[in-house]
């Protein structure tokens, strides 16, 4: 469970980022979180991830404090955490499964477990064809899936995507979303971080909208207003 109880960030320079910011996410949603450029969003991932640490108030994900959970511990949190990021952020030198891989060997999971789950990641994204294909040999919508595969590679409870369809085009953004949608059906928390409006109505998921720091509407079944 995610759960954000009067959670404010404000930065050095005065900006406040989130402004009492109250709201539970349970195990096994999948959330849309949308908001025009600068509403906050980036923050509240930062928060998440842990990479800024809140003002006030409190965040608590899966039992850990993240205001109190010292710097040591948290790359144990993270790897209940799974990223997909916008802008793919995959090593070019190395292949799809070296690229996946990675992750694994990253916490330290043997060769062999690493040699079976690797194409069993793949195959969930489709691209059990790609193991040696690099990323500059791949579509932007299968680069896009190699994020993803790379953010399952751990098994991670909590799935975030940060714009996942920010850089490929609409029919490639429509097999990401359903891939996510799929991912979400094997019961991991989904949250999505977008500005693709059609697709916020068309899945039908819960929708938290964020402006000027703060919660201004949590509604299931999409229409969220541009």
């Amino acid at each position: 469970m995610i759960e954000f109880k009067n959670v404010s960030k404000k930065y050095p320079n005065g900006t406040l980022a989130l402004d009492d910011v109250s709201l539970t996410i349970n195990d096994g949603e999948f959330v849309f979180i949308v908001g025009e450029s600068g509403a906050g969003k980036s923050t509240m991932l930062k928060t998440l991830f842990r990479e800024e640490k809140i003002t006030s108030g409190s965040l608590i994900v899966d039992g850990y404090d993240l205001k109190k959970t010292p710097n040591r511990k948290i790359p144990y949190y993270r790897r209940k955490l799974g990223i997909v990021f916008q802008d793919f952020r995959l090593f070019h030198d190395k292949t799809v499964f070296e690229n996946v891989a990675f992750a694994m060997r990253a916490v330290g999971e043997s060769a062999k477990s690493i040699n079976r789950r690797v194409p069993t990641i793949l195959s969930i994204v489709n691209l059990q064809d790609k193991v040696k294909s690099f990323p500059n040999e791949l579509s932007g919508g299968e680069q896009q899936r190699v994020a993803l595969a790379r953010a399952l590679a751990n098994n991670p409870s909590i799935i975030i995507a940060d714009e996942p369809t920010g850089n490929i085009d609409p029919k490639l953004s429509l097999e990401i979303m359903n891939l996510l949608i799929k991912i979400h059906k094997h019961g991991k928390t989904v949250i999505v971080v977008t500005h693709e409006k059609n697709f916020v109505d068309y899945f039908q998921q819960r929708v938290i909208t964020i402006k000027d720091g703060k919660v201004v509407d949590d509604r299931v079944g999409g229409m969220f207003d541009a």
